[in-house]
């Protein structure tokens, strides 16, 4: 979209140069047949380009440096880059809207469309359209445009003139509200949350061609607004539901996080699109909102009259609170570098938790990349779904803060989880991760557990304050009779209520001595029988006291419902001064039995509490433990199979002259996830490449985990951004499998094709030879073989392990291994009985064939090994192994405990599926034709028309489908690949060949794609020795049209390549005429081998 955009500008002539002529006509006027139009022109256009000259002029006549100059032509360059981003945003945001469907498709293409553009709809699949009332809001909005000129004019313009001499001669000079209206783009029912109310949620925007001006006549000063955009989720409540006409009693509106918000200014507002200057506008703008419409400020619209819910409903009580225990985090980036980034250092981290508005920030840690901050905050939660907890960590600097990471929670996991304690990945923070502990602190409306409250409260040690054991909502209503001021005017009353140290202010209602401030405020409190809560009414000079008082909430804890609803007589006033208010408290539970928290681990080579009562003789130790302990996460993981398959539309990079010549680009794709990193191969010269690779990672299922794919543009020097896509980790993970073209966000066009499948660990052995046929049958452009098995490992303790020289007990570690992977546990400091309680994951290629190999080390030096072959995981019952295993070369009774486990990763979508069959099962002659493999490859890009392709690959004893062919058969299957644009044949077996030499030969399958027989079309099967009946189950590509492969015939030649000083010999061949098949519905076929002579 911005593409043509900017054709047509550049399209439409530059208005201040004068257009030239054109024709021959034009060229034999002369000089002298310039007219006078044309020469007023000529001389305008240099007047105006003699301008530009005129600052440097005046600067340098005033004796000011160049530096001014320089700073102005800054200012107006960053002012006009910042119009003309908010022109391309509005003209880009309004064409989605005006054809969102169509947007869409755009998308579905590969077309300029970030994923932050996608309507809610496209994105989540239990957000529905609402056209219909779009369509509503559309015909209304000319009515709606001529209420806002009418108020505007008649009710706004006199309050405005009334409020200040100056503004005497302002006016609204043109009204109008343009033609595009509000738009719905997405609306999400929460049903099962509350009977009594209907919830929901509204992705909202408004892309208006609004033209309002304003002008204050007096002082020549003319502002305005042209262009709106504002972008955010709005939650709508009916509440309460009335067994009356109009069955919803009230409207409550708010966003449950702040809006975006983006107006393109005119006249002398333009200088609020200077940077700096814009940011600071639009976020005054943006509080303005906030402060009436943003949580925990709601938007009540009663539908009947004297709505007695109307101050819960505007102001309710919380839903619950969220006590977060920051504890620590690790393996921080370093941000502090010196001598320009030769000498590393650390980084001196702290954190921000933020909850909506409410926001706390840590201490800063100097120095540390794994900082220990043990602090906790208490947030109050209004709605639940919605809100997020969200905790983002810097490096404190002298100048700009860096950033090093982030992580966002929905509090709808704490509030089902009652209890959360886990290590959290930072997202853009690498291997980062904070370590958080979760509470959720039910409201209770009695005292009975206030007691126990305060006695669990005792016993955490908490920074910066002590926890809570209560909230206090107040609600204030209003004052009445107040005292006047001394000169008998009407007061501004304001009202500051206190507790302990923490004081809240109400807003200021001027003029009048009865005020009604209609406000909640909310406080914690330590211990509600030992505190007050003191109010005083002043002036808004803050000087006179109107009133005062003061409740002690002790009195709350007897009244019903922990609830004082009623007027108090206030002191130091009038004789009839009353305020009106309703206090509710509410104590804080933490509905969880002691059993179910989580305990914080304990360190490497320690006990836990429950272990050390039997520290001491030998007699008093307890008995050793018969099998590993692991936690409930073990085991746990899932394989994600990233495919990046293709991507098309990248913008050309590479350009030749100065820009007059373009050419392409050689683009590379880097994928991320869990801390790991994979780097495709470049593609020279491609708009359009294809990669075709598989990359496998182990994940857990933490919130907040994105697989991000950064597009580059390879160069000698430095390589050139194509665009960026993310998918969260948790849908792959809920879908299992994901297929999708992503656009490219941050570019103008380009698009991603990625499929990512969730492989979950079957602990069965029975499939194991079927999944390696599949991933035999996936090729990739490096050959690289897929992993069949997930193995974990948990390494427990060992015990008795030899001492060193001198009776010292070692320090052991363990090295772990398979297969070229290796990790190391960490070191258990000075026993020869040591607890590591670490677990291990490794992906495992042919179980059959690997070998763990584990050796316990002190100080680098092996004091004993061990060797477990995967072979016997097989054997074993659910591939589980749990016990105590003997060390080699090391103690008599040194012995490791360790529960290992396997698991198949078993792919659905990988185009390739074996299932095990009998064939001539339905005529009983299961025993005569023998058991076979059906083989199915399929086409996963189209869910919609998926193609499939049955094969049978029979054993070598089956008997299905013989032929009296004298030169045997092969078993071949072709068909046309649509997703992939590629013709493929996959070579399955050959059976009853005919051989004239003595011993069985070695044989492969030669395939030629004609009429072309150059080495491009030849392609050619492993070799498979001594056999007469071999089986290859081989795929290969070509890359054509389909349209082309019509017209292409496929031979494939059996061939002895036994003879290592002669050519190859022909045992047969086949030959298909590719016209005659039909390659989108291709199966798998035995065909009759051919003398290599005949045609």
């Amino acid at each position: 979209m911005e593409q043509s955009s900017e054709k047509e500008a550049a399209a439409a002539p530059d208005p201040e140069v004068p257009p030239t002529g054109s024709g021959s006509g034009s060229g034999s006027r002369g000089l002298g047949g310039i007219g006078s139009a044309e020469a007023l022109a000529a001389l305008g256009a240099v007047g105006r380009r003699l301008l530009w000259l005129l600052p440097v002029y005046l600067a340098g006549r005033a004796g000011l440096s160049l530096g001014f100059v320089v700073a102005g032509v800054a200012l107006y360059m960053g002012w006009k880059g910042r119009r003309l981003g908010k022109e391309r945003s509005l003209r880009r945001a309004g064409l989605l809207l005006s054809d969102e469907e169509g947007a869409v498709s755009a998308a579905g293409l590969g077309r300029s469309l970030g994923k932050n553009d996608l309507p809610a709809w496209v994105t989540f699949h239990d957000v529905e359209k609402v056209e219909w009332l779009n369509k509503i809001l559309a015909q209304a909005w000319p009515f709606f445009g001529q209420y806002m000129e009418k108020l505007l004019v008649e009710n706004i313009t006199p309050s405005i003139r009334a409020s200040n001499s100056h503004l005497q001669t302002f006016t609204f000079s043109k009204v109008d509200m343009g033609s595009k209206p509000f738009k719905i783009l997405g609306v999400k029912v929460h049903t099962g949350m509350n009977k009594k109310q209907i919830l929901l949620d509204l992705t909202v925007s408004y892309v208006g061609d609004v033209q309002i001006d304003v002008e204050v006549k007096k002082y020549f000063c003319k502002a305005g607004v042209k262009g709106m955009q504002l972008h955010g989720m709005l939650r709508v409540i009916l509440e309460p539901l009335i067994g009356d006409v109009p069955i919803v009693g009230a409207i409550t509106v708010f966003f449950i996080r702040r809006p975006t918000l983006d107006i393109n200014w005119t006249g002398f507002t333009n200088l609020l699109d200077i940077p700096g200057l814009s940011s600071v506008s639009d976020t005054m703008i943006m509080d303005s909102i906030a402060s009436f419409l943003v949580l925990p400020n709601r938007l009540l619209i009663p539908l009947i009259p004297d709505l007695h819910e109307a101050a819960e409903l505007r102001y309710p009580v919380p839903r619950g609170i969220v006590r977060v225990h920051l504890v620590e985090a690790k393996d921080l980036q370093s941000k502090d570098k010196y001598i320009k980034g030769m000498i590393e250092g650390k980084s001196d981290p702290y954190a921000v938790v933020r909850v909506g508005t409410q926001v706390f920030t840590s201490k800063v840690i100097d120095e540390n990349l794994n900082p220990t901050w043990n602090e906790m905050y208490e947030f109050i939660v209004h709605e639940v779904p919605g809100q997020e907890l969200e905790v983002e960590v810097f490096d404190k600097d002298p100048d700009q803060d860096d950033f090093l990471g982030r992580m966002k929670l929905d509090l709808g996991e704490v509030l089902r989880a009652h209890v959360l304690e886990e290590w959290f990945p930072l997202q853009d923070g690498g291997r980062a991760c904070v370590h958080l502990r979760l509470e959720w602190l039910t409201l209770m409306s009695d005292s009975s557990k206030l007691d126990q409250v305060l006695q669990r409260n005792k016993t955490i040690s908490s920074k910066p304050e002590p926890p809570s054991a209560a909230i206090l909502v107040v609600y204030l209503d209003k004052a009445q009779d107040l005292p006047l001021k001394k000169s008998s005017k009407e007061p501004n009353p304001i009202v500051q209520l206190s507790i302990q140290d923490v004081t809240r202010e109400s807003k200021v209602v001027y003029n009048t001595a009865s005020p009604v401030w209609d406000d909640a405020f909310h406080f914690f409190l330590q211990n509600p029988a030992k505190e007050d809560i003191d109010i005083q009414v002043k002036d808004d000079n803050r000087q006179t006291t109107l009133g005062s008082l003061t409740v002690p909430l002790s009195r709350l804890l007897s009244a019903d419902d922990l609830t004082l609803d009623q007027g108090f007589q206030l002191e130091n006033s009038g004789p009839n001064s009353r305020i009106y208010m309703k206090l509710i408290m509410r104590v804080l539970y933490l509905d969880a039995p002691e059993g179910s928290l989580t305990p914080r681990p304990c360190p490497p080579g320690h006990l836990n509490v429950t272990e050390s009562a039997y520290v001491g003789s030998s007699v008093d130790k307890s008995p050793r433990p018969l099998t590993a302990s692991p936690d409930a996460q073990f085991g746990t993981e899932n394989v994600i199979r990233i495919h990046l398959l293709e991507a098309e539309n990248l913008i050309a990079k590479d350009n030749f002259m100065g820009g007059m010549i373009k050419g392409k680009s050689d683009p590379y794709v880097k994928v991320r996830l869990g801390g790991q990193k994979f780097r495709s191969r470049v593609i020279k010269e491609e708009l359009n490449p294809r990669w075709s690779e598989i990359y496998e990672v182990i994940v857990n299922d933490v919130p907040g985990q994105e697989v991000e794919f950064d597009v580059y543009d390879k160069d000698v020097d430095k390589d050139d951004f194509l665009g960026r896509c993310k998918i969260p980790l948790r849908r792959a993970l809920t879908c299992k499998f994901v297929d999708e073209w992503l656009p490219l966000e941050d570019v103008k066009s380009g698009r991603l094709h990625v499929k990512l499948e969730c492989l979950p660990p079957t602990p069965s052995a029975a499939e194991l030879e079927q999944v390696l046929l599949v991933n035999s049958l996936i090729q990739t452009p490096k050959n690289e073989e897929l992993s069949s098995a997930l193995l974990s490992v948990f390494l427990d303790r060992a015990a008795e392990l030899p001492l060193k020289k001198g009776s010292k007990p070692p320090s052991p570690y363990v090295s772990l291994s398979v297969h070229g992977t290796t990790y190391k546990t960490k070191v258990a400091s000075q026993t020869a009985d040591p607890i590591w309680d670490e677990a291990f994951s490794f992906l495992i290629k042919r179980p059959h064939a690997e070998s763990l190999e584990l050796q316990v080390k002190d100080d680098g030096h092996p004091v004993g090994t061990l060797s477990l072959p995967l072979s016997q995981l097989l054997a074993a019952e659910g591939l589980v192994l749990d016990r105590w295993f003997p060390l080699s070369n090391s103690g008599p009774g040194s012995q490791i405990l360790m529960r290992v486990q396997l698991g198949l990763l078993i792919s659905q979508h990988s185009g390739v599926e074996a299932l095990n069959t009998v064939a001539g099962e339905e005529n009983g002659e299961s025993s005569q034709k023998g058991s076979e493999t059906e083989l199915c490859i399929r086409e996963d890009g189209d869910s919609g028309s998926a193609q499939e392709l049955r094969q049978r690959m029979p054993h070598a004893h089956s008997n299905s489908e013989l032929s009296d062919s004298p030169l045997g058969q092969l078993r071949l299957t072709v068909w046309y690949h649509m997703d992939a644009r590629k013709l493929v044949a996959v070579v399955h077996a050959c059976r009853n060949l005919k051989s004239t030499a003595k011993d069985s030969p070695d044989l492969y399958v030669s395939l030629i794609l004609l009429p072309d027989k150059s080495r491009v079309t030849k392609r050619k099967t492993t070799l498979r020795k001594k056999t007469l009946n071999p089986e290859f189950n081989e795929k290969f590509e070509w890359d054509i049209p389909l349209e082309e492969a019509h017209r292409r015939k496929l031979e494939a030649y059996i061939k002895n390549g036994a003879s290592f000083m002669s050519r190859p010999e022909p045992i047969g061949k086949v030959h298909l005429d590719l016209s005659q098949m039909d390659l989108t519905q291709g199966a798998a076929q035995w065909y009759d081998l051919k003398d290599d002579k005949s045609t």
